[in-house]
């Protein structure tokens, strides 16, 4: 019987040499922890640095001081580099580095960015997170956008070489906590509150955007909103029930100057946006190059039951099916940009369903360019959305508070070394984040 071509090929001194003994495909197979190219997936974790105030502003929840930041700021960040990761979320405290107009503290942030800068970690810089200054008041300013353009400004002139910016973190679970749950900041339970908050977190967002791009033209504006739905199972569904599940969308619509629906619409017009004011949102979306990253924890689906009552729904959907209606109603870059679990023995299990969800959509080559576990270190209160300051420490951290490696922290580094150098975009390495301008916004 003659030879196949196999047996040729493996017998050649030449193709062994060339092919490493006749195998079909030869390269990385995207195995290995990460590196630091602008070409591979963007691994991360955060430090968690919520700050709003409750008991109508008289208490303010620092969660860099009440999980240990401030003290073991380091040592944290070291542990970020350890892991093997290459990307932090991290913000530092806008309410106490913005001490006036045109006046600035930036001591604990020279400190923190130098660390981040030598340890070699690319830095997604969280401007705005749950919170302002004192002297600012509240979300129902409308003075807050200017203002915090220029502290946008100023960060952006102080950190140089800093590109990833997320300026408002989650503007429609601030909005709405802060004025229609009464839970933080101005403590409001009203529609009109709900919406002033809104429009101003949203100006405040593309106003800060224009202010970044114009000291750093290539910057990279990774937005981080949260993925929100209540399935209705009853009968007869509720109006309003509807409606909340469509200002979900609210605030990436007014980013992105997309036009929301004729509810919508007449809802915005009859709680105090103005005709002009909506005529300037839907006038173009925010510059830079735009990352829609899409915040998911199975506490952000419910079920309203036909008794009235409300239960958690964590993967009725799941962050697939989530994001994947963001992504056909924004077609922008995806990056899932917070998860955790509160249960420290189930967080393995929920870290993998997550990855399991992003290999999902890259399979259908949706680009989907990162992944962070939240946050870095155990939080405090989140179990009651730092409503009031009981001090119960929510194990949902890669680290305790001691910072001691949780299982998740295992698992987590057990993915990096088998992902780990995987390319940003699904199917190919020909693609990586540009060094050039900013400039192209038109849908093709």
């Amino acid at each position: 019987m003659s030879q196949g071509f196999l047996d040729l090929v493996r017998h050649d001194t030449h193709s062994v040499e060339l092919y490493g003994g006749g195998v079909g495909a030869d390269g990385a197979d995207g195995r290995g922890l990460p590196v630091d190219t602008d070409r591979n997936f963007m691994f991360a974790t955060g430090i968690e640095c919520s700050y709003p105030t409750i008991d109508n502003g008289r208490t303010r929840r620092d969660m860099l001081e009440e999980c240990g930041h401030y003290t073991h700021w380091r040592e944290d960040l070291g542990l970020v580099a350890d892991l093997g990761l290459k990307y932090i979320r991290y913000g530092f405290p806008y309410y106490s580095v913005h001490r006036g107009p045109g006046q600035y503290d930036w001591d604990f942030a020279d400190e923190a960015m130098a660390e981040i800068r030598r340890l070699g970690l690319t830095p997604i810089l969280d401007l705005m997170h749950f919170g302002v200054p004192d002297w600012l008041g509240n979300y129902q300013n409308p003075e807050l956008p200017m203002h915090f353009a220029d502290y946008a400004d100023a960060v952006a002139v102080r950190y140089p070489w800093v590109r990833f910016y997320t300026p408002v973190n989650e503007m429609y679970v601030t909005a709405r906590l802060s004025a229609y749950d009464g839970i933080w900041n101005e403590q409001l339970r009203t529609d009109h509150g709900f919406v002033t908050a809104m429009k101003h977190l949203a100006a405040a967002s593309i106003l800060a955007s224009h202010r970044l791009l114009r000291r750093r033209r290539n910057c990279v504006i990774v937005q981080s909103e949260s993925a929100e739905h209540t399935h209705d199972l009853r009968v007869v569904p509720s109006a309003d029930i509807s409606l909340r599940n469509k200002l979900g969308f609210l605030a990436l619509d007014l980013l992105y100057g997309n036009p929301p629906d004729a509810e919508v619409f007449c809802y915005l017009l009859d709680n105090g946006l103005s005709r002009d004011e909506y005529a300037w949102f839907m006038a173009g979306e925010s510059p830079g190059f735009q990352v829609l990253g899409i915040d998911y924890y199975g506490r952000n689906e419910r079920m309203l039951l036909p008794d009235g009552s409300m239960l958690f729904a964590e993967d009725v959907f799941g962050w697939y099916q989530m994001a994947k209606v963001y992504y056909q109603r924004y077609r922008r870059p995806l990056m899932h940009t917070e998860t955790n679990l509160l249960d420290a023995a189930l967080a393995p299990a929920w870290l993998w369903k997550q990855w399991a969800n992003i290999i999902a959509m890259r399979g259908e080559g949706v680009p989907v360019l990162g992944f962070t576990w939240y946050s870095l270190v155990d939080q405090v209160d989140w179990d009651i959305a730092l409503s009031e300051k009981r001090g119960r420490i929510n194990e949902c951290g890669l680290y305790d508070m001691n910072r001691k490696p949780r299982d998740v922290a295992v698992a987590y580094r057990a993915l990096l070394k088998e992902f780990g150098q995987l390319t940003m975009v699904p199917h190919g390495e020909l693609f990586e984040i540009t060094n050039r301008d900013a400039r192209l916004k038109v849908r093709v």
